[in-house]
Order: C-alpha cells, then structure tokens, then sequence
C-alpha cells in the first residue's frame, strides 16, 4: 500500500498493510537534528522575528524546501501543515514591535508579546485593543469583506503538495473550524459566554458562514483531508460542559463538516489537546473521522478509547509527549507498545505523539519510536 491508501485504510475502518505513522507536527530542533541545518520549519519564534525584520523570502524558501526535505527524510504516512509550515505574514509597512528586552516586544497599539524559551512561541500577552472592546450581536450581521487567498503561502503549499500527492495522504488547509467561539481570548471569552451569550451566538453564525466561503478558497483540489486544531480542554475537563457545547456550538460544528465533506470530499482530522472524555460523543456526531493529540497526563488513555470508540472514529496517537521530551528510550517504547497492543487489533489507529514531536524531543528518544513502530507495524 502506498501511504495515502494505508491512511485512507485507516480513517474507514478496513486494515492496511501496517499501522500508519504521523505527527501533527515535528519542531525546528528536530527537524534540525535530522536535515543537519538550521531551519524556519516549525520555528514560530524565529520565524515571527524574521517576518518583523522583513525577511519573508528566506522564511517562504526555508518552509517549502525543509518540509519536502524533512517528509523525504522520515516515514510519515501524513502530511500536514500546521502553523509556521506554510502561512506567511503579511508585508506592510508598519514599524516592527521594538524589543524591549531579550524576551519582550511591544507594537505601536500597546501590544505586549513575550517569547517562551519552553516552547520557542512569541505570544501576545497584553493587548489593550482587544480588551478594551465591547462585543456586540450587530457587529456581526453582515460581514462582505473580500476572501482572498494569500498567493506567497499557496506556492509552498503547493509545491510541497505537488511533491508528495501520488503516495501520501495530504491534510491541507481549510476556512477553518468554529470549536468554540471565544470572544476576546480564553478567559475574557468563557465570560462572554455566560454575560454575552447573544453576542457569541451571532459571532458563531458569521464565523460558520465565512469559513464555508474560505473553503473554496483555501481547501487544495488535491489534498485529501483537512486538520483543525483548536484546543477544547484543560487537564481536567473541557473548557465548557457538554450542555453549553450543544446548546452553542455543536450545529454549526456539523454545518461547517458538512460544507467541506458533502462539497469537497475531505476528511476531517482534528487535533485537540486535553481532557475531552465528555465530548467524544459530539466528535463522533460532527463527523470528525479521527481524533488526534489523546493527552495522557490529561486522562486520555488510548486503550480505553480504542475499547469505547474505535470502532466509530480513528484513534491518532499512543506516545505521550512528555516521555519523548522528559524521558527515556525505554519510556518511550513502552508507549508504543502498549498502543500498538491495545489500539492495532481492528484497525482504525495511527501512532503518533501526544500532541507533536516538540520543542525539546531528545533525539534518540524520537528513533526509539520510530523504531519500535517499525518492529511492531505490520498487520
């Protein structure tokens, strides 16, 4: 079997010739140890930095030769592209943020970003704009701003998808998913759920209709698939109960699954971290074909998710994250043997990390599990 068939395969309940490998993604530090060069793949810091400093030619030359190097280099049956894969940044000509200190930077609006040496992310941690604004159901009645597809960003995309079409699966880009509307960020968000809910109601609405319409933008005619990756829990918990899920999330979940299977034949993978036991059910009814991340350290355990739902949707994971960054060889295939044990039999699996190969993946722990799945692979 190719790596597409076997994929395919998978995500539709029949056994392939051996359980497909992948990963939402493999971060700079790997991907340096493995092409023996300094990269922009998946380097978001670096990357965001060089987009500040108006280099977007090197970043777009690194992203779309890395990323064929690195698929060429390893046994991944998926391609994705998850964030600084393929987007570029828009060039302007506003001034960059100015560097307050190695780690901090602040933009002409007030805007704090922060650089976490853990995770190597820029992330904006004040942004007095945002918080500042009042939501308000009218905002989002009509939205006819233009949907224009960014032309630098979809020459590495497709040429990274021109490479590899024929033989693997290709999980492109999409108008995005709803998850779960947060107006103004995680915390001021999941107060607006309960003080604003009309105001979340109508932005839901806007936000299924405009990405239904990005689709036919951004939705590759040779992709196979589409990934969306937001988050919907914690360690402990989902970010709301299943109640409040239903209630204002879940038709338009469905809606926007139905645009892009019924119009474009994609499957749809969905990546999300934490603790989802109560919403596993909704996966299934929104039409998620396979459900990635499975967070141990969040109380996600494979096997007893292969023994409740997979029969119904394909289980993508079995590595813990944390073993591979904070672990031993040993730790590590452990993991895989337990998946392989518990998640093979029957089909629908795919091994993978926890979440990614991330910042910080010792490297034999990395060939440890490409190894492991290698000697236990096949059906």
């Amino acid at each position: 079997m190719t790596s597409k068939e076997r994929v395919y395969a998978a995500l539709e309940g029949r056994i392939p010739d051996r359980v497909p490998y992948a990963e939402f993604a493999v971060d700079f530090d790997t991907v340096e140890r493995l092409l023996g060069h300094e990269t922009f793949l998946r380097a978001k810091a670096r990357s965001q930095i060089a987009f500040w400093e108006g280099r977007h030619a090197e970043v777009a030359q690194s992203w779309r030769e890395d990323h064929i190097a690195l698929q060429r280099k390893l046994p991944l049956d998926i391609v994705t592209f998850p964030m600084a894969t393929w987007e570029m940044s828009p060039e302007t000509e506003e001034p960059p943020p100015r560097r307050l200190d190695p780690t901090t930077w602040e933009d002409r609006e007030g805007r704090i970003y922060r650089l976490s040496e853990a995770t190597w992310d820029i992330t904006c941690v004040h942004d007095p704009v945002r918080d500042a604004k009042v939501f308000t159901a009218a905002e989002f009645e009509k939205d006819d701003t233009p949907i224009r597809r960014d032309e630098r960003s979809w020459r590495i995309l497709d040429a990274v998808i021109q490479e590899f079409k024929r033989d693997k699966f290709i999980c492109g880009p999409s108008g995005g998913s709803v998850g779960i509307v947060l107006l103004g960020g995680m915390e001021r968000g999941l107060l607006e759920l309960a003080a604003n809910p009309e105001a979340v109601r109508a932005a839901t609405k806007s936000l299924v209709g405009r990405q239904n319409e990005a689709d036919a933008v951004l939705i590759h005619p040779d992709s196979d698939a589409v990934m969306w990756a937001e988050d919907l829990g914690y360690k402990t918990g989902p970010l709301i109960g299943p109640a409040m899920f239903r209630d204002f999330f879940l038709e338009a979940n469905k809606e926007r699954a139905r645009n892009v299977k019924d119009q474009y034949g994609q499957k749809i993978l969905k990546h999300c971290c934490g603790n989802i036991n109560l919403l596993l059910d909704f996966f299934i009814e929104i039409g998620f074909d396979a459900y990635q991340s499975i967070q141990p350290t969040a109380g996600m355990d494979i096997c007893g998710l292969k023994r409740d739902y997979g029969d119904r949707i394909t289980l993508w994971g079995g590595v813990a994250v944390e073993n591979l960054v904070g672990g031993t060889p040993e730790d590590v295939r452990s993991d895989v043997r337990r998946a392989m044990a518990c998640a093979k039999p029957g089909g629908r699996f795919i091994l993978g990390a926890s979440h990614s190969v991330a910042v910080g993946t010792k490297y034999d722990n990395y060939m440890a599990l490409l190894d492991e799945h290698s000697k236990l692979c096949q059906y």
